[in-house]
C-alpha cells in the first residue's frame, strides 16, 4: 500500500470546531444579508432610488454594506417588522371576522333558514309544496353556494 490513508484522527478537533465555526457563521451571514434586503424593500419611507443605492451597496461591497446598514438603519429594521407581522395579523383577524361573521358569517343556520320560509309560507308568500321542497333542500345542504340560496329562490317567486 503505497498511497496514503487519511483516517478521522487525522483531522484534528480543533480543525473541526474551526471548521463548524466558519460554517455556522457563513450561514448567519446569509440569514443577515437576507434580512437585510427584505427589510430594505419593506421601507415604506425609503424612497426608490434610496432601495436601489442601499441594495447596490450591499450587493457590491457586501460585507461593508451590510455593516453599514445595521449601524446606520437597524435600529428600525425591529420596528419595521414588527409593524409588517402587526400589519400580516390585521389583516388575518379581518378576514377571519369576514369569513365567520358575528353568527356563523353569511350563512344563516339550517333553523334561522326553515324559520324564514315558515313566515314566508304564513304570509302567503309560497304555497304548501314550495316550502316542502324548499325544506328539503335546505335540510340536505343541496344547493349551488349551500343553504343560502333556498330562501333566496324563495323569496324570489313572490
Amino acid at each position: 500500500m503505497s498511497t496514503e490513508m487519511y483516517l478521522a484522527y487525522d483531522y484534528p478537533l480543533l480543525s473541526a470546531f474551526w471548521t463548524m465555526l466558519w460554517f455556522f457563521l457563513w450561514i448567519l451571514w446569509f440569514i443577515l444579508l437576507f434580512r437585510i434586503i427584505g427589510d430594505i424593500f419593506r421601507d415604506d419611507e425609503l424612497s426608490g432610488w434610496g432601495k436601489t443605492g442601499w441594495m447596490i451597496f450591499v450587493i457590491v461591497l457586501p460585507f461593508l454594506g451590510v455593516f453599514v446598514y445595521v449601524i446606520a438603519r437597524g435600529k428600525n429594521m425591529g420596528r419595521r417588522e414588527m409593524a409588517q407581522a402587526q400589519a400580516q395579523q390585521r389583516a388575518f383577524d379581518d378576514y377571519i371576522r369576514e369569513t365567520a361573521g358575528d353568527s356563523g358569517g353569511g350563512r344563516s343556520s339550517s333553523a334561522d333558514e326553515l324559520h324564514k320560509l315558515s313566515e314566508l309560507r304564513s304570509r302567503g308568500d309560497i304555497t304548501d309544496e314550495e316550502f316542502r321542497r324548499a325544506k328539503e333542500l335546505i335540510l340536505s345542504d343541496y344547493g349551488p353556494t349551500g343553504r343560502s340560496d333556498t330562501v333566496g329562490a324563495a323569496t324570489a317567486r313572490k
